[in-house]
Order: C-alpha cells, then sequence, then structure tokens
C-alpha cells in the first residue's frame, strides 16, 4: 500500500516538467511573435499615418499656393487692369456710374474747354464739344462709341471726387454727383495753328515735347463735328471716297515713310562703318542697283556727294547705294528696335508700323527700303517718336495726352508723369542724326526753316504710293536744334514734296511756339 501511494506521488524531477518548460518555451516564443507582429503593426501605422500627413501636407501647399496665384491676380488687376475693363464699352457699370454722376470736363493744358456735359432744366444731359471738328480725334466722341480721350479717361470723368459732405447730401436729395475733369497735354493755340495749317489737305500733324513725351497737339483730317455724330454716322461709315473721317491718321494711318526713314538707313549706315565720315558717292541722277533702277527726285543730280551732303540733300541714289551694302538682317534688328513691327508705348488706337526685309529677303528689295519706299509703313506718331528719341539724346518718353485728373474744385486727385521707355541709340549716335538733319536746314531740302530767329532741324520726305498721284508730303523735326523743346511730324497727303508742303506747316507751328 505503501509503495503504491509512492508510485502516486510524483518526484520533483519528473519527467513532466520538461514538458511544462517547453510548453513555457512555446508560449514564450508565440508571445514574441505576437509583439513582433504587433510592432510590425505599429510600424505600418506609422508609416500611414506619416502618409496621409504628407498628402495633407502637399494638398495644403497646393491650396496655399492656388490662393496665393488669385491673391496676385487680384492686386495684378485692381493696379494694372482695372481701368482698362472699365473703360470696356461692354462694361455694364458705366452705365451705374453714369446713373449717379455728371460726366466731367475735358480741358486743354491752357485751361480751355475742350468737351462737357451740359444740363437743362429738365435733368436732360448733352455732351458738347464747343471747338466741333479741331480736336475730333484725340478729345474723341461720347456717342456712337467712345473713342480717343472720352474713352481712355472714361472712368475718371464717371468718377467724382468732390467733397465726401457734397457727396453724401447729393445722394440723400437724389441729385447726382459732378465728375472729375480729365486736364490734357494739348495746347489750344498749336492745335488751331497745326489744324489750320494743314487746311483742305488729308493728313496728319503730331506735336510733342521730348523730354517729357507730353502731346501738345494731334490733328487729322477729313475730320468730323462730335457734336453731330449720330446725325452724321451712316454717312461718315459708308464715306469710302474720303477714306472715312472716322479714322485718326496720327496713330491708324499707314504711309510710306519716304525720304524720313533715311534716318534709320544712315544710322544703320554708319554702325556698319566706322569709317562712314570717307563715304563718296557720285549722283547722276539715277542709277541701278542689283537690277532696281533708282532715281533722284525729278532726276536732280547731286554730283558728288558725302554722307551729310546725300542726307541734306535727300540723294536717292546715293541712300541706295548705302543700301546695298546694308546687312539685312542687322537692318530689320534696328528696325524692330526703333518699334517697327510691334506695339507703340499708349494707350491710344494706333496700328503698328510695318518692316519687311530681313535677312532672307530677296537682294532686291534693298534699294527702295534704303531710301523708305518698297513695303514700309510708318504713322505720323511713330515717326514722331523717332524724331522725338533723336531730340532727347537716344531716349524715348512714353507719349501721353494727359496731364492730370482734378475734381470739380481743382483740387488734383491723380498725376499723370513722365516717364522714360527705351534707350533707341547712343547720345553720339543722336548728336550726329541732329547734325545732319541741322544741315538739311541750313544747306538742304529744308530751306524755309532758314533765318528763322530759333535753330531748327529735321528730315523731309516725299513718299510716292500709287501712280498717277502726286507723293506724300513727309516732315520730321524739332526745334531749337541746340536744346530741343518740341518735335513735329507732319504728312501732307497726294500734295508733292516735303519741302514744299510739309515744311511750311512746321514752320507755322515753330513760330506760333516760340512767339507765345
Amino acid at each position: 500500500m505503501r509503495r503504491r501511494e509512492e508510485k502516486l506521488k510524483k518526484p520533483k524531477n519528473h519527467k513532466s516538467i520538461p514538458f511544462q518548460k517547453k510548453k513555457s518555451e512555446e508560449n514564450m516564443g508565440n508571445q514574441d511573435h505576437t509583439d513582433a507582429y504587433r510592432e510590425e503593426e505599429l510600424k505600418e501605422d506609422g508609416a500611414k499615418k506619416d502618409g496621409k500627413n504628407r498628402e495633407i501636407i502637399h494638398i495644403t501647399y497646393v491650396f496655399v499656393g492656388l490662393f496665393m496665384l488669385v491673391i496676385g491676380y487680384f492686386s495684378y488687376f485692381m493696379i494694372a487692369r482695372s481701368n482698362e475693363v472699365i473703360n470696356n464699352p461692354y462694361n455694364k457699370r458705366q452705365d451705374l456710374l453714369a446713373e449717379h454722376v455728371i460726366r466731367g470736363k475735358i480741358l486743354s493744358a491752357d485751361g480751355v474747354t475742350l468737351a462737357e456735359t451740359v444740363v437743362d432744366e429738365k435733368g436732360n444731359e448733352t455732351r458738347l464739344y464747343p471747338y466741333k471738328n479741331l480736336y475730333s480725334h484725340i478729345v474723341g466722341r461720347f456717342f456712337k462709341g467712345k473713342t480717343g480721350i472720352e474713352s481712355i479717361e472714361n472712368f475718371h470723368l464717371l468718377t467724382s471726387n468732390d467733397n465726401a459732405f457734397v457727396k453724401v447730401f447729393n445722394d440723400l436729395s437724389g441729385e447726382k454727383n459732378i465728375g472729375d475733369n480729365v486736364v490734357t497735354t494739348l495746347d489750344s493755340k498749336l492745335q488751331e495753328i497745326a489744324y489750320d495749317a494743314l487746311g483742305n489737305y488729308k493728313g496728319a500733324i503730331v506735336v510733342m515735347e521730348p523730354s517729357s513725351g507730353k502731346i501738345l497737339a494731334m490733328v487729322s483730317k477729313p475730320d468730323y463735328d462730335p457734336n453731330e455724330i449720330s446725325n452724321m454716322w451712316e454717312k461718315l461709315v459708308e464715306d469710302k471716297e474720303n477714306n472715312s473721317a472716322l479714322i485718326n491718321r496720327a496713330t491708324q494711318g499707314l504711309y510710306p515713310p519716304g525720304s524720313i526713314f533715311k534716318i534709320l538707313t544712315v544710322l544703320q549706315y554708319m554702325r556698319e562703318n566706322p569709317n562712314y565720315k570717307d563715304y563718296k558717292y557720285n549722283c547722276t541722277g539715277e542709277a541701278v542697283f542689283n537690277s532696281v533702277k533708282i532715281h533722284c527726285y525729278g532726276n536732280e543730280k547731286h554730283g558728288e556727294v558725302d554722307i551729310k551732303k546725300s542726307f541734306s540733300e535727300s540723294c536717292n541714289t546715293s541712300f541706295a547705294n548705302m543700301g546695298i551694302q546694308i546687312n539685312m538682317k542687322s537692318f530689320r534688328e534696328l528696325c524692330d528696335t526703333f518699334l517697327f513691327n510691334s506695339n507703340l508705348p499708349t494707350n491710344l488706337v494706333y496700328n503698328p508700323s510695318r518692316f519687311v526685309v530681313s535677312g532672307s529677303s530677296n537682294i532686291n528689295e534693298m534699294p527702295q527700303t534704303a531710301i523708305g519706299q518698297g513695303k514700309t509703313q510708318i504713322t505720323p506718331l511713330h515717326s514722331a517718336l523717332i524724331t522725338a528719341a533723336i531730340a532727347n539724346g537716344g531716349v524715348l518718353m512714353k507719349p501721353y495726352a494727359v496731364d492730370y485728373v482734378e475734381n470739380v474744385n481743382g483740387t488734383v486727385v491723380k498725376k499723370y508723369m513722365p516717364e522714360i521707355y527705351k534707350t533707341l541709340m547712343t547720345p553720339e549716335e543722336a548728336q550726329i542724326l541732329t547734325e545732319y538733319m541741322s544741315e538739311t536746314v541750313k544747306t538742304g531740302t529744308a530751306g524755309a526753316l532758314r533765318g528763322k530767329k530759333y535753330t531748327a532741324a529735321g528730315k523731309t520726305g516725299s513718299a510716292e504710293h500709287q501712280e498717277g498721284k502726286p507723293a506724300h508730303s513727309w516732315f520730321v523735326g524739332f526745334a531749337p536744334a541746340e536744346k530741343p523743346e518740341i518735335v513735329v511730324s507732319i504728312i501732307v497727303e497726294s500734295s508733292g514734296t516735303g519741302s514744299r508742303y510739309a515744311v511750311p506747316i512746321a514752320s507755322k507751328i515753330f513760330d506760333a511756339y516760340f512767339n507765345k
């Protein structure tokens, strides 16, 4: 019995102990595996969270970037384009402004009223132009689509910066406020002189101040009376015989430049030939270059000429001779620098001037191109800018026609300042061109400007444009030659030589300016 009990008792070192140990080790192994699995899960969860965080950050950056772009465009719009959009004739905001504001006046630099709104006893508003045709293109019109300064400054004319208490009182009493006045850079006396000097000819005149870019006068003919625009509209639109009086020829009229283009030809020749002062040519009145026959105006024989005399006498054959020696690719680059085939720095409506010769052009195009014929076309405003740059030592100022905006009480609310646009040539080049243009007055084709109390410099041009018709008459120039204050660009359509028709007009404008 006792032995049986002893057998039933488990000794301390019973074989079940290794079994328990093995089981415990297995449990520990399972625990280690579970911990490793959980650790892996935690790593995966962390990685997923990091990935989601990175996605959130990327999305945040995208939205911040888009927000900054919106803010940037909004700022650009408010600073650079808001007036442009508001001035757009299709913008309905203009109608809303007009419901609360009486359109302001447009004034000349010397205080003459050029446009105003008159209100009768019944509250009817009429836009009046006291000088009728005289400012029809530069001041523009209000009806049948705004043009000129009426369009450019539409927003300011329909904005009132009157006293705040007056504005509140008017609003409460149902009265309209009075819009701001636009004071232009236009000189009423010069405008009238230029207008009368052009007479019954078609053409255009631009008068500028080269040191600032101020437009002192701008005339275009044929013209019209903006007071009668509603009655004359159909006739003006259908008027093809007069090439439409609605076009501002000063900015939109494209003409062959004729000999005024020799300014650029001689500049290009000088740049390519440092020994240009040694240039000599014997003019016999006509000559063949490549396969192109060129003749001087009236087949005049100039004899032996140097580069200065070629310019002052406007010798076509000599300039054709220079033209065939010029690098066409380089000449194209120069003309592009002088704003051909590109935008002009103005908010007036205009047509870009055209210069088509390039490095791949036929060499037979150069003789005609060099004398300002061929396919080249330019506007009077553009030719005025080139001339103004010469007068200003090579620096072109941005042209502008509005000096400042004032409220009804005469307080200035916005001032336009002169601004440099581009340097077109070196001061030395500008001085040489001035010397050649001065010689054109002293001994050459601009003789009508000799013997004045001021010195003038300029270049004449006679541009052939249609067989059987007289040439267009050109003159560009400035005075005084030694310290220019005024620049003119003049074209008289189908009249004859520049010396006979355009130069006398310049003389009248210069006389009026210096006799003030």
